[in-house]
């Protein structure tokens, strides 16, 4: 019998961050899940550690599947790889600089899911993880050009504004839970965004262009570090990236977003925030 939710986790290299995320997940107290981790050629003893922690995982009743590529075959590719390894109906996506800060994380976004056959996605307040927790992303919004906003980014967490239930134009799968059978219609995440940036916009885009929606939910809150997994990689040129992967994106759903009602442009720059270091965090708070 499957297991009702998969978390899909994606590492390369960056061990301590691996070690963070992984191992807050075992705090998860709701629901039945597993774990699929995909490794794209980390070689700094992360392989290593994985295979002592699924023995750590499964005293904790979690099943834990590996998926080992030779090297760094890109986000989209391997988040796929880990779906196809995955059996839940609904599949959580997460970067490993995300950790657990709602206990019972799952069987919120899940009871949204199943409350709802129109929601194909559906996405948590991140925070940062350190006081007073600030928003980092409550959902995104496209501007009639194409440019993209994290909602939020640096308020105050018990700002009303972001913490209702919205239909959003797209989410970060930072963390993000997505329904089994949309992933099948759309085909799963494009490769043409490989190695990575927009691959999550887009995905989002397909769900809805076929008539589902995609929402934020404020009750279920995650931490997350903030571009561990991107701009911490050696010889991967983010802002290229995100040029490139950003014309595509725009190419592809402009007859959409110029329709939304999306921020203007002028709402759009990103909003400087000092990074936390994970060697900085010595404890994160579960919230339920």
């Amino acid at each position: 019998m499957a297991t009702p939710v998969s978390v899909v986790t994606l590492t390369h290299n960056k061990l301590a961050c691996t070690r963070m995320c992984l191992g807050s997940l075992l705090k998860t107290s709701d629901c039945p899940w597993e774990l699929v981790v995909v490794d794209n050629g980390s070689d700094d003893g992360t392989r290593e550690w994985l295979e002592g922690f699924r023995g750590t995982a499964a005293a904790a009743g979690v099943d834990v599947r590996l998926v080992l590529n030779d090297g760094n075959i890109g986000c989209s590719t391997a988040r796929n790889q880990g779906f196809a390894e995955s059996s839940g109906e609904y599949v959580v996506f997460m970067d490993n600089d995300v950790a657990l800060r709602s206990g019972k994380w799952l069987s919120g976004m899940r009871k949204i899911m199943d409350d709802d056959a129109t929601i194909a996605i559906v996405g948590p307040k991140l925070v940062y993880p350190q006081p007073p927790y600030d928003i980092q992303c409550a959902g995104v919004a496209i501007s009639k050009t194409g440019r993209p906003k994290f909602l939020g980014r640096g308020d105050n967490r018990d700002d009303p504004r972001f913490n209702e239930f919205l239909d959003m134009q797209c989410l970060t799968s930072a963390c993000f839970m997505v329904r089994r059978s949309v992933m099948d219609d759309v085909g799963g995440f494009d490769e043409a965004f490989n190695p990575v940036e927009y691959e999550d916009f887009d995905l989002c885009y397909r769900a809805r262009s076929n008539g589902n929606r995609v929402v934020y939910l404020p009750s279920v809150e995650m931490y997350h570090f903030e571009n561990v997994t991107t701009c911490g990689t050696p010889r991967l040129p983010n802002t290229y990236l995100i040029i490139k992967h950003g014309l595509l994106f725009k190419k592809r759903w402009r007859h959409m977003f110029e329709t939304e009602g999306g921020p203007p442009d002028s709402e759009t720059k990103w909003r400087a925030i000092e990074p936390c270091r994970i060697e900085d965090v010595h404890t994160l708070p579960i919230i339920d």
